[in-house]
């Protein structure tokens, strides 16, 4: 098992609220195109090794601890909706007085909950994708080389610490106020290197082979513009203002040594929306991301993370990243029927068992035929088609954000999944499995992949030092 970055509750000063202890993950990303983990860059709930591609993490269940839970408090606070409404007009300046001095709730947990900056492996790969998400790529400018890229990373790096602390900024004149009063919300920052960042700084001789570009693919219309870069950040946060802030402190850090390529953001459903946590759902409704390697797993370092011995040794402990905007044609997906959406998938929409039967974490039985001896998962089923057995027991972490950016010109959505993969090696994770979806995937039909790129994501730093300091100082 890793030892990835975990979270925590931040101590506050006994003038502050003192929070509930936080939820806790459970250890289990979702997997699939979603952020959960597997082998399909599809946005179903594949079975690569990593079946589904959930749109994220496991559910966080509520913590007790004796005091109200998350759910209990959301139902009194509906309860009293009415109430409130009728009061609001006339005492609405003195409740926001009133709610200033009000004892904590247990929903301060939520804004509390810290991650470690430092660790064996970056934050972000691990725990559960948050419900709020930023991927953006920059360009070093022309005239930027290695040196200038230290410093910008050295920066990058101290200002993602006190964020993801909850500590207050380093230059409170300049900083924007965006998350002034909030905690860190279970922030994670996380920083990669494209392949032309190499011949940028003059590191050729340190790039990766396993930063080959990626083959090309049938299904694949892809924007150059928003593909590829030189530099990488994933920023997941459980506040859509806390996530904000991180993004605008981090292209603010770059001042004139880089610019942004392109940008992205994505959610995922928040903690304690659900009564019954359980795997995400996609923006096509399906659970997503029930078959994710998990930490517990034993060979789920090897496939995630780059060993010690690996090469090239600026790499050990990181972690090799696919990301794609895969768009889904939810008009044509939604005038199906849930029988035959359920087939398209090979899972039940209702709660993610295998049309083989069982429940959600049951192993699909590939081989079990129905009354009419059809196989009851179909030849062409995601699930089938992304199966380990069917790809060379490939897998890979999908951790991944749905995402919403309005209309079509031809009043379809622009709607789909921010696909993020975790591996060792994309040549025996993402790559093997999207050539096995490239040659029959029912759920292809319904997808577009318009945006890709491949980044290298360095080992997480140790106190002192900065993230790629062994590739840039090494």
């Amino acid at each position: 098992m890793s030892t990835q970055n975990t979270r925590k509750t931040r101590k506050t000063p006994p003038a502050q609220r003192t929070p509930e202890a936080p939820d806790t993950p459970d250890g289990s990303d979702s997997s699939g195109s979603g952020s959960g983990s597997g082998s399909g860059s599809g946005s179903g709930s594949g079975d690569s090794g990593a079946d589904d591609s959930g749109a994220g993490g496991q559910g966080r269940e509520p913590q007790q601890n004796g005091r109200i839970s998350r759910r209990r408090l959301l139902g009194t606070a509906s309860a009293a909706g009415a109430a409130g409404l009728a009061a609001g007009a006339a005492g609405g300046a003195w409740a926001h007085s009133a709610a200033q001095d009000a004892p904590p709730t247990a929903l301060s947990s939520l804004g509390s909950a810290a991650v470690s900056f430092h660790g064996t492996h970056q934050a972000g790969i691990v725990a559960p994708a948050q419900a709020h998400g930023h991927l953006l790529a920059f360009d070093l400018a022309p005239r930027a080389g290695r040196k200038q890229a230290a410093a910008l990373l050295r920066r990058w790096s101290e200002a993602a610490r006190r964020m993801m602390a909850g500590e207050p900024p380093a230059d409170g004149e300049r900083d924007t106020g965006i998350a002034l009063d909030a905690g860190p919300a279970s922030l994670t920052v996380t920083f990669g290197f494209g392949r032309t960042f190499f011949s940028r700084t003059g590191l050729t001789d340190r790039l990766p082979t396993q930063l080959a570009p990626l083959p090309d693919f049938s299904a694949d219309a892809l924007d150059k513009k928003r593909s590829d870069g030189d530099l990488w950040v994933q920023i997941g946060a459980d506040d859509a203002l806390v996530a904000f802030h991180a993004l605008r402190a981090l292209q603010r850090e770059a001042a004139d040594t880089a610019r942004v390529r392109w940008q992205m953001s994505g959610f995922n459903r928040s903690p304690g929306a659900t009564e019954h946590p359980r795997t995400m759902r996609n923006l096509m409704g399906q659970v997503d991301g029930t078959n994710n390697p998990r930490p517990e797993e034993k060979d789920f370092t090897e496939r995630i993370f780059v060993p010690a011995s690996g090469a090239p040794s600026w790499m050990a402990g990181g972690s090799y990243v696919v990301q794609r905007r895969i768009r889904m044609l939810l008009d044509a997906w939604d005038t199906h029927s849930l029988g035959e959406q359920e087939q398209v998938i090979g899972r039940r929409k209702s709660d993610g068992a295998p049309l083989s039967g069982g429940h959600e974490r049951t192993t699909p039985d590939l081989d079990k035929r129905g009354p009419d001896g059809q196989p009851l998962i179909a030849a062409n089923a995601h699930i089938r088609v992304t199966a380990p057995a069917s790809n060379g027991g490939a897998a890979m972490l999908r951790r991944s954000f749905s995402f919403h950016d309005g209309f079509r010109d031809d009043g379809t959505p622009d709607a789909g999944l921010l696909f993020v993969a975790w591996q060792a090696d994309p040549l025996r994770g993402f790559v093997p499995v999207q050539r096995k979806l490239d040659r029959g995937d029912a759920l292809s039909r319904f997808l577009r992949h318009e945006a890709s790129a491949l980044f290298a994501v360095p080992g997480g730093p140790r106190k002192g030092e900065y993230v790629g300091q062994r590739l840039l100082e090494g």
